[in-house]
């Protein structure tokens, strides 16, 4: 978009005010208030920010401004919002990209990709849980009467939260969201709504708008709407699986071959990228699920429901859901990620693990088409296949002995999520949880 059709659109739309939007750290959005006549000022210079008030940024209080500048390819409407439009800026610090903003960092990998003439293209799959408040503000069900052991797909389920999920969804394709699905998922009040992939940059910056747009939707529904991985402790959490295909100068799927022996339609391209992924697991895992509660969701367990789709096993299989990689036949979905995780970090490390398993070209090893959950550890053993980490100090501690993903993403980067993380992890050991109290309070 140039800025006299930034201006035009600006007009047509009767924009008022726009959303100067980047994220921090952990991916949530921020923002400031625009004037509109003050766009280009945004695009130019960028709009400034405190550093040190933002999490992650790896500044000071007697630091420079931390300057958000604008991208007008991305200037779009806020929907629920009349008069407010949004701009998706990049972090800027002393007239250059800063190494630590998240977009940035995604920025460089996107252009590792295209000087090979490549693109990462990614469909996300986001889950969310909606909640109504209760009188103490606790989180109850949006939906009293969303009670089924086994609600995946239930009609009556999906019908009565109609209201919020029609406006998410018009409010998405408003700007240019091809939503194609939406449906209830396997916990009571999760929903999910698909829409079409993108290249890697732009699926990230869609998924903040979703982020955006659902909770402030809820909101002003007297709904909370939660991206929280793992909200109910006894029903499936909110995963948000990747759909990954990479493609040359003229939209050519390269990692598609059917003549694949192993049936799976992927190319040699496509198998030393998947190693890539299933080498860097570990570390991937801290960027993929980036809280204590993600590892929640991540255990091989029963549910409310009788059923668990978060994978645990580092492996890849024909259409199997009990592993880490799922293969649909000529593409990746990496079944790792939660709905808490920043979108940009993910996609970044995500190029830089699978450069190198292209690079040093290497080997996945066979396919499991097996449920990977009925496995014992010896079975495990025996083939080879091991465990993600099972929480958060083991992932940030796979994450700082990767040096290829600290180098990629950048070392003050991925220092400054350790740091952040690991004081995270220090509060949740310190913190006494109610299941402690009436455990042990009169055990003794």
């Amino acid at each position: 978009m140039s800025p006299e059709q930034a201006e035009q659109f600006l007009q047509e739309n009767q924009i008022r005010y726009v959303l100067a939007q980047f994220v921090d750290i952990h991916g949530a959005a921020k923002t400031k208030a625009v004037p509109a006549k003050c766009l280009m000022d945004i695009v130019e210079k960028g709009a400034g920010f405190a550093g040190f008030a933002i999490s992650g940024m790896g500044m000071e209080p007697q630091g420079p401004d931390f300057y958000a500048r604008g991208d007008l390819s991305t200037l779009s409407l806020v929907p629920w919002q009349p008069g407010y439009a949004r701009i998706v800026c990049s972090g800027y610090v002393n007239n250059a990209p800063h190494p630590y903003d998240s977009r940035v960092v995604l920025q460089k990998q996107v252009a590792r990709l295209a000087e090979h003439g490549w693109v990462l293209n990614s469909g996300l799959e986001p889950e969310f849980s909606l909640f109504s408040r209760g009188p103490g503000g606790e989180a109850l069900p949006a939906d009293p009467s969303d009670t089924l052991a086994k609600p995946c797909y239930d009609y009556k389920g999906l019908s009565r939260a109609r209201g919020f999920l029609e406006q998410l969804t018009e409010s998405l394709q408003a700007v240019g969201f091809d939503v194609y699905q939406i449906d209830h998922e396997d916990a009571n009040g999760q929903f999910e709504i698909n829409y079409s992939y993108s290249d890697a940059l732009t699926s990230a910056d869609r998924f903040t708008f979703v982020r955006m747009a659902a909770g402030e939707i809820a909101h002003e529904r007297g709904l909370l709407c939660s991206f929280m991985p793992k909200p109910c402790a006894d029903k499936p959490g909110n995963g948000m699986h990747f759909h990954l295909s990479m493609a040359d100068g003229q939209g050519k799927n390269l990692f598609f071959d059917d003549q694949d022996a192993q049936g799976l339609g992927l190319s040699a391209t496509a198998y030393h990228f998947l190693a890539g992924l299933l080498h860097h697991a570990g570390a991937l895992c801290a960027l993929a699920a980036p809280t204590v509660n993600s590892y929640k969701r991540l255990v091989s367990g029963g549910s409310h429901s009788g059923a668990t789709w978060a994978p645990v096993f580092i492996t890849y299989g024909d259409n199997n859901r009990s592993a880490m990689v799922r293969v649909p036949y000529g593409r990746l979905e990496l079944r790792l990620p939660d709905t808490g995780a920043n979108p940009y970090l993910v996609h970044a490390a995500i190029i830089a693990a699978g450069l190198d398993g292209i690079t040093r070209k290497l080997d996945p090893g066979k396919a499991q088409n097996r449920n990977l959950y009925a496995m014992t550890p010896a079975m495990c053993q025996q083939e080879g296949i091991s465990l993600l980490p099972q929480n958060l100090k083991e992932a940030v501690d796979a994450l700082e002995a990767d040096a290829l993903l600290r180098e990629s993403l950048g070392v003050a980067l991925v220092d400054e999520f350790i740091r952040v993380k690991r004081q995270e992890w220090h509060e949740y050991h310190r913190h006494v949880s109610e299941w402690e109290t009436r455990r042990y309070l009169e055990f003794f």
